[in-house]
């Protein structure tokens, strides 16, 4: 089957589903004294709030636009947010609160794998639903979680494969460069296997990792053009997160490593965080995401003039994981109106199979393991900091939660239908529960 297509039971899944939830009631008035709390738990200070708060505002925007048609099941929303400021064990006990405290029906937030990694127990433990609008590394799929970002294979995956083929510049060597923390590094696994599977030698992939704010540059950029040097096309694949971003291509400018010489293709800038830089030494290095502004679609247009309308500043940016939250936000209302009820368990039952649209003009559909449909986008970079997109997907692309390209998990599948209800089902040993 090819990757970037459903198969047909998918494909069946999504029509059907797309059938079902096609309309909502017709607005009603709020019930009398009675809301209902939604977390919003986003970095609104440290080293990621320069990617997080935004987040928190499109939620206050949707939350907003949906009291205005007459909230859910009648009722009002009502947003509580906190700020776990960049600290990964403060994200843990801001869920606690937001559940045990606040009685919140479901939360919207984390963006760095760790942050969701942290909170995972706690949504678990307490039973709650955790929609998460982040590309992420995969290997993973929770009952409690949606995972409205891409997985591997609908960003990283892609990506590496344009950057192969004629149109991408024909690359044979690759610098992969991350963060440290758990999504570069598995993500880096991941393409490093495929990249072999693929034919590229150890000796031409090159890793290297940076603590979360790194700032000095010029040794490791100095590194990659060295590496750079000896012959073959060279590109980095980039899971740097957060403000670091900003001084490395800084330094890329620095040392005038254009992209014609050595491109970047980055999974985690988008135009928010490209409206802080200078964007002229970026100008054609790329970006792999699912969505960007610059999409010309009636209902994108729509969205970013609503942002505008909302933020009261016409030059706010919109990026990918602000529509992941959109889809995440109307997954959940449609499910909220299918089960009658915010009680986490029939939401959760009721989410699988949801389709909603996406601001690329098609729907996106909640499949059983808890991941959506997404098309997949290939941008340079422009001096005006939006992407041109050179290549796209035919199609939406079914997200796949565990790798097969890695050996504890090329034989596991999530499917949180009943009666399987498993996360991590071995279709080789016929049993829930992961590798053997």
């Amino acid at each position: 089957m090819d990757r970037f297509a459903m198969n047909r039971r998918q494909a069946l899944l999504g029509a059907s589903a797309l059938a079902a939830t096609a309309t909502l009631g017709a607005p009603r008035a709020f019930a009398a004294g009675e809301t209902v709390k939604v977390g919003v738990l986003h970095s609104l200070s440290g080293t990621m709030a320069i990617s997080e708060t935004t987040l928190k505002d499109v939620m206050l925007m949707l939350i907003d636009e949906q009291n205005k048609k007459g909230g859910v099941l009648g009722q009002k929303l009502e947003a509580v947010v906190v700020d776990p400021a960049s600290n990964w064990p403060l994200f843990a006990e801001k869920a606690r609160g937001l559940i045990s405290q606040d009685k919140v029906a479901a939360c919207f937030g984390c963006w760095t794998s760790v942050s969701r990694k942290s909170v995972l127990p706690v949504f678990k433990e307490l039973d709650n639903i955790l929609f998460y609008p982040v590309q992420y590394e995969g290997e993973e799929c929770e009952r409690n979680v949606f995972y409205t970002g891409a997985a591997p294979n609908q960003q990283a995956i892609p990506a590496v494969d344009y950057l192969m083929s004629a149109d991408g510049g024909a690359v044979k060597r690759w610098v992969l460069a991350g963060t440290d923390y758990v999504y570069p590094r598995t993500t880096n696994k991941i393409l490093e296997a495929y990249l072999k599977l693929k034919g590229v030698a150890a000796e031409d992939i090159m890793i290297n990792y940076t603590p979360f704010g790194q700032s000095d540059w010029q040794t490791i950029v100095s590194d990659i053009k060295k590496f750079g040097s000896a012959g073959k096309k060279t590109a980095v694949v980039s899971t740097i997160n957060g403000d670091a971003n900003v001084p490395f291509y800084k330094e890329l400018g620095n040392q005038n490593i254009k992209a014609t010489d050595i491109p970047v293709v980055a999974f985690s800038v988008g135009e928010e965080e490209l409206a802080g830089m200078d964007t002229k030494p970026l100008v054609g290095h790329l970006t792999a995401w699912n969505y960007f502004e610059s999409i010309d679609t009636p209902e994108n247009k729509s969205f970013i003039d609503r942002w505008h309308a909302f933020t009261k500043n016409p030059k706010r940016t919109t990026n990918d994981p602000m529509e992941a939250h959109y889809i995440g936000f109307n997954a959940w209302v449609k499910a909220v109106e299918k089960a009658g009820t915010f009680k986490a368990d029939p939401v959760i039952d009721a989410l699988i199979g949801v389709s909603v649209p996406n601001l690329s003009g098609g729907f996106s559909t909640v499949m059983p393991n808890h991941h959506i449909t997404k098309p997949v986008y290939i941008g340079e970079i422009g001096a005006d900091g939006q992407m041109n997109t050179v290549w796209q997907t035919p199609g939406l692309v079914v997200a796949q939660e565990w790798s097969p390209y890695l050996e504890g998990s090329k034989d596991l599948i999530g499917d949180w239908r009943k009666p399987m209800s498993c996360g991590n089902y071995n279709v080789k040993l016929g049993k829930c529960g992961g590798a053997a």
